[in-house]
């Protein structure tokens, strides 16, 4: 069998998307993953924090690596159920406002889960003058239920309480000219990437060349999620997590981004160029690039004060936080990077 398949892949990835599972709420996303890892007779144990650890015992095992993806996504709670039976909100993870107004989301209580649209309080411009000018933020944005309510009262009466995660429909599509358009790409395509390694390397029966951890981290969208659960053997950290696009940068949604430093300060200078290394000796199309307001679970490892070597790498993700798109070739890209990756020598 071809490997990496990103066809297949990306059938994975619509998997994930589709798995409600914000920061905090991510109990299915992760029960999938065991479930299909399970499938391929590959163990896997959950930690107490609720992240997904795998490991791959390699011809070394006194110098290990660790590899991490995440598939926590953003998302909301409900903050406090308005007079008019309407929710309002405070976030998960950092994104704007914007980016969900006119979204249709679910609400989870204890017993059912709800539908939603999330709407600006004043969005019909029939009755609101000048509703572009206002402010989408926590006093103005709320959930619309679908159901027949208008009070806190009636809305309690339904089961919808303070602390009930609210969840953003994914919408995903993937079109016939490659482009994967979807919510929560990031990073629920390099756990799909992770996954689809894992069961080739156990299909195939490849010996990697020192013990590997792959970790499955659930809080990654809050700051940290792969910051514990490290063995002390490990000596090389390596996040896979998108790649940031806009203006000043230089990745796009066709390579794979290797990062060199983002809010935290630089990543390491000799496994970043390792992976450079691998990128031009493999052929795989690259770009090197700086993100300015971004953190990854490899730099809340260094923050953590663990002694490692840290990198970062990805597929390009357009708009990040919001409605997000990538193409196949940057998939299949950063799938060819890891796998080189996994099984080259420590640097």
């Amino acid at each position: 069998m071809t490997y990496p398949d990103v066809k297949k892949t990306i059938k994975q990835v619509e998997t994930l998307v589709n798995i409600p599972g914000p920061s905090g709420y991510a109990y299915a996303a992760i029960q999938y993953c065991q479930d299909y890892l399970q499938q391929h007779d590959i163990e896997s144990i959950v930690t107490n924090k609720g992240g997904l650890s795998v490991t791959v015992k390699g011809t070394d095992n006194t110098r290990h690596r660790f590899i991490t993806a995440h598939v926590d996504t953003l998302g909301a709670m409900v903050k406090d159920i308005l007079p008019s039976g309407r929710l309002k909100m405070t976030k998960i993870g950092g994104f704007s406002w914007n980016a969900t107004e006119g979204e249709y989301c679910q609400i989870h209580s204890t017993d059912r889960v709800f539908t939603g649209t999330i709407c600006l309080h004043e969005t019909s411009v029939h009755v609101y003058r000048g509703n572009d000018d206002i402010k989408r933020d926590d006093d103005h944005m709320e959930v619309r239920i679908d159901e027949v309510t208008s009070s806190a009262e009636e809305t309690k009466a339904l089961g919808i309480n303070v602390g009930d995660f609210i969840c953003f429909e994914p919408r995903f599509q993937y079109t016939e000219s490659g482009f994967v358009k979807s919510r929560h790409l990031d990073d629920k395509v390099s756990a799909a990437i992770m996954l689809e390694l894992l069961v080739h390397l156990k299909e195939n029966d490849i010996q990697l060349p020192h013990t590997t951890h792959f970790f499955f981290s659930n809080n990654e969208e809050i700051g940290y999620g792969g910051n514990s659960n490290i063995p002390k053997e490990v000596v090389e950290y390596l996040a896979v997590d998108m790649g940031a696009l806009g203006d000043g940068q230089l990745s796009d949604e066709y390579t794979v981004s290797i990062c060199a430093k983002d809010s935290s300060g630089p990543y390491h200078y000799h496994l970043r160029q390792h992976l450079v290394k691998l990128c031009q000796d493999n052929g795989i199309d690259y770009k090197i690039d700086i993100y300015p307001y971004y953190g990854s679970d490899a730099s809340a490892a260094i923050s953590a004060g663990h002694d490692i070597k840290h990198a970062l790498f990805g597929a390009g993700i357009e708009s990040s936080h919001a409605m997000e798109r990538t193409h196949e070739r940057s998939i299949l890209a950063t799938e060819s990077l890891l796998y080189a990756y996994v099984q080259s020598p420590l640097i």
